[in-house]
Order: C-alpha cells, then sequence, then structure tokens
C-alpha cells in the first residue's frame, strides 16, 4: 500500500515540476502581453525554445520584455524630447527670472529717489 502512495507522490511531484517548468518559462511572455509589447509573440516562441535549451534565453526573455512600455515605448526617443522640453521649460523660467530682477531694480531705484 506504502508503494502505490509513494508512487502517487511521486507523480505527483513530477507533474507539478513539470508543469512549473512551464508556467515559470511563460512569465517574459506575460509581462510582454501585458505591456502590449510589439514583440510578444518572438518572445513566447523563444521561452518555448528556452525549455530545450537549457534555459539559457530566459534571463534575456525577461529582460526583453521588460524594456518596452506602453507610454514611453522603448524610452529613448521620449527622453530626448523630454529633455528638449526641460530645456524650453529652463530657457523661460530663466526669462522670467531676468525680468523680475530687472523690476525689482526699478523699484529699489523709485525707492531710492523718493528716500
Amino acid at each position: 500500500m506504502l508503494s502505490y502512495i509513494a508512487l502517487g507522490l511521486l507523480v505527483f511531484v513530477g507533474l507539478v515540476l513539470f508543469y512549473g517548468i512551464i508556467a515559470i518559462h511563460d512569465i517574459p511572455y506575460d509581462i510582454a502581453k501585458h505591456r502590449n509589447h510589439p514583440h510578444q509573440d518572438a518572445i513566447h516562441v523563444a521561452g518555448w525554445v528556452s525549455l530545450f535549451t537549457l534555459h539559457v534565453l530566459w534571463p534575456f526573455l525577461w529582460i526583453w520584455a521588460t524594456l518596452y512600455r506602453p507610454e514611453r515605448g522603448w524610452g529613448f526617443q521620449q527622453i530626448q524630447e523630454q529633455q528638449k522640453v526641460d530645456e524650453a521649460l529652463l530657457a523661460e523660467l530663466h526669462e522670467k527670472l531676468e525680468e523680475q530682477a530687472r523690476r525689482l531694480a526699478v523699484l529699489e531705484q523709485k525707492l531710492e529717489e523718493n528716500h
């Protein structure tokens, strides 16, 4: 009787490990699917290929899946555009600061003339 229980337990543990490894290898695909990654099909196929290549590709698939974000894409172009916006805003604030300094100097001069 104990032999059958041990055999059943061995089969159960084997199935859990088998499906667990498959579920773990689908994590990069799930990330890509959630982020609406343009290469999600390639990531999914590469995940299956990684099962047969001793999981060598899997860490790279994780990185590949997490690089893309829907709100900023790959992030390179938007960062450059944001820097241009920041520079324009900084120039505008600098102009306003110079205008305020000029107005303050005029007010101080008027105050000195009155005293």
